[in-house]
């Protein structure tokens, strides 16, 4: 990293380190997420859905006939450490939308917390489950 690019996230806020020794994470590999066979939808958001938002998953789930034990939510920086090819829905819930598998089916909102309670973001979400019925 350049000295201006330090500069520039050091003005906006940003920290930035630099490794002392990055030989000494070479060939490191993070653990692989494992789903459950049960598993066919995948939730990626920051926030892993409580109460009201987990209520309105649960809402959103039976809309897809599917059950809350065939859901699991990983936030966005663990997603790439989980196998994608087994799933038929990922839903990218206020994060950006990644490259996934052409089988899987990719819904992308706001944030849980920002649909619930606004018909707007509720029916753009009902809109793209329609979309692959």
């Amino acid at each position: 990293m350049s000295e201006n690019e330090k500069l520039y996230l050091q003005q906006m806020g940003i920290a930035t380190w630099e490794l002392t020794h990055p030989e000494r994470l070479a060939g490191f590999q993070f653990a692989q997420i494992d789903l459950s066979a049960e598993c066919c939808l995948l939730l990626v958001a920051e926030q892993c859905p409580k109460n009201h938002t987990a209520q309105l998953f649960e809402r959103v789930l039976k809309s897809i006939k599917l059950e809350l034990s065939q859901a699991r939510h990983v936030s966005p920086a663990e997603l790439a450490q989980v196998n994608l090819e087994p799933l038929t829905w990922i839903w990218f819930a206020g994060t950006v939308t990644q490259i996934v598998p052409a089988t899987v089916k990719v819904l992308h909102s706001p944030a849980l917390s920002d649909i619930d309670g606004n018909t707007e973001h509720r029916r753009a979400l009902w809109q793209q489950i329609c979309a692959y019925e």
